[in-house]
């Protein structure tokens, strides 16, 4: 039972409404869990949405490797219910294959290319510092721009929070994501 409990509907109108932009068109789930526990405070779940749907929608790093960062970011944070939306809505269109998407988790390095195991390499230092080693952000910087570099850190920062987020609240996995335990996730 997760410590705040998410609005269960009927929605007020204005809620229904943000509810709405928080979820694409036509999805066929009900708005997740996370935006109806974020929309106990709405003012807060407004500000949170245009730098979600920023990164996720208007972002500058190519979709695979953004999903590489997310789902590398909430498995060591050991955020199983993000990294199962993420796996379930995202990872196939970003051409990530089930090796790859157990990779996220574990960390065995051997499914991803060089660019790819720089970016694993960047959110594991991240997770572990809190900063990136000299050696990871010139592997990083021979492969993206500057804006590609900020943008990197922004999106591996902003998944921890809502990871953090997450777990702290004790949001159970949505029922039609994959999920993995903690002990599965401290890889790296």
């Amino acid at each position: 039972m997760a410590r705040i409990a998410p609005l269960d509907p009927p929605y007020a109108a204005e809620i229904g409404e943000a509810l709405r932009k928080w979820m694409p068109p036509g999805a066929a789930h009900e708005p997740l869990v996370l935006f109806r526990t974020l929309h106990r405070n709405p003012e807060l779940a407004s500000r949170m949405r245009v730098l979600g749907a920023g990164l996720l929608a208007h972002g500058r790093l190519p979709a695979r490797d953004r999903e590489i960062v997310i789902d590398r970011t909430c498995a060591r944070a050991g955020c199983s219910y993000e990294w199962g939306v993420h796996v379930a809505v995202f990872g196939e269109a970003a051409g990530l294959t089930a090796r790859q998407v157990e990779a996220t988790v574990t960390g065995d390095p051997e499914p991803w290319t060089e660019r790819e195991a720089a970016l694993v390499r960047a959110v594991d230092e991240l997770h572990e510092s809190a900063g990136i080693a000299p050696e990871t952000w010139a592997r990083l910087a021979g492969h993206y721009d500057e804006a590609e570099l900020l943008e990197l850190l922004v999106l591996a920062g902003w998944y921890r929070t809502i990871s953090q987020l997450i777990n702290a609240l004790e949001i159970a996995d949505e029922p039609w994501a994959p999920g993995f335990t903690r002990v599965e996730a401290t890889g790296g």
